[in-house]
């Protein structure tokens, strides 16, 4: 039934100008999706950011203005908040990450853990912040992981499936394959059709020992139990991908408000 407050406390024919700012240090995400939601809410509103995605802004900076009706600027107010206040947080936390691997030349990658009806504007955040999208869902690249091998009797089985699959559909979608150990990954780097090998839960050391093994110069991603204290250590291993799905997954907002002047 529309925003009963406002409707009970302010003239629908009220007009002011509120200013939105940011209350501690971050990489602004969502700067575009903002001005979106304010022209699908209210078409006459005027809206200028004086920043842009991607932005470092500094604690207690005015990002930018909104003017016009009342009563649009309050309906609009908590979902323009609620999306550029996360956004921000994983685009900073994403390049927080980018940051510390740049002098190994290693992407970084966000995952599936999203949250829901959000992943778009998570992923987003992501690349805004310097990073890599990988997949976007279940439909745009082949990823055949730990349980996809253990149901079909084994990873060559699975990419022996595979192989017939995008042969029958005349597909050119990528191939990624998840490895638990050397075994499995000597077996994938011979096959043609893969184009990138992830290797889920191994520790540093034990990445440099099977990178020896990647005589096919196989494209290697790695993920599981990467994490701040840890993640130059894997990048120092050669590789060429590290998915963190902690950068969507554990995330503290950035504060970010708006006032009414």
């Amino acid at each position: 039934s529309g925003d009963i407050t406002t409707l009970a406390t302010v003239s629908n024919s009220q007009t002011g100008e509120a200013i939105c700012y940011v209350k501690e240090d971050c990489i602004i995400a969502g700067i575009a999706l903002a001005s979106m939601i304010c022209k699908q809410v209210d078409p006459d509103l005027m809206v200028n950011f004086n920043y842009k995605d991607g932005d470092q802004v500094n604690a207690g900076s005015a990002i930018g203005k909104i003017q016009g009706s009342i009563h649009s600027i309050l309906k609009l107010e908590r979902l323009l908040l609620n999306c550029m206040q996360r956004m921000s947080a994983i685009a900073s936390k994403t390049n927080h990450f980018v940051k510390l691997v740049a002098p190994y030349h290693v992407n970084i990658l966000d995952t599936r853990k999203t949250t829901p009806n959000f992943r778009v504007c998570e992923k987003w955040a992501v690349k805004i912040g310097g990073g890599v999208n990988h997949r976007m869902g279940l439909s745009d690249q082949i990823l055949i992981k730990d349980n996809h091998i253990q149901v079909t009797g084994g990873i060559k089985n699975a990419i022996e499936s595979c192989i017939k699959y995008v042969a029958s559909n005349n597909l050119m979608t990528p191939v990624i394959v998840e490895v638990k150990n050397l075994e499995e990954f000597n077996i994938a780097k011979e096959y043609d059709i893969i184009d990138r090998i992830l290797i889920d839960n191994f520790k540093p050391n034990d990445i440099v020992a099977l990178l020896k093994h990647n005589t096919t110069n196989k494209i290697i991603e790695a993920s599981g139990g990467i994490n701040e204290s840890n993640i130059v250590s894997y990048a120092e291993t050669g590789i060429n991908y590290i998915s963190l799905g902690d950068l969507t997954h554990h995330i503290n907002s950035v504060d970010i408000s708006l006032k009414i002047v």
